[in-house]
């Protein structure tokens, strides 16, 4: 039997302390992604700066 790792989820196998690792990892960057809005429906349409314009030459 593989040595148990104290983990914050008890004491468990190696492999599972990885597998936990990588799942909190993904929920992680899942949550983050969620909070900047790369999940959202609608298109956001930025407004054009007045630099980005052009000027009509006088």
């Amino acid at each position: 039997m593989a040595k148990m790792i104290r983990s914050k989820y008890g004491y468990e196998p190696p492999e599972w302390v990885q597998a936990d690792a990588r799942l909190d990892k993904w929920c992680k960057d899942k949550r983050r992604a969620k909070q900047h809005g790369a999940f959202s429906l609608e298109k956001k349409r930025r407004k054009q700066h007045a630099k980005d314009k052009k000027m009509p030459l006088s």
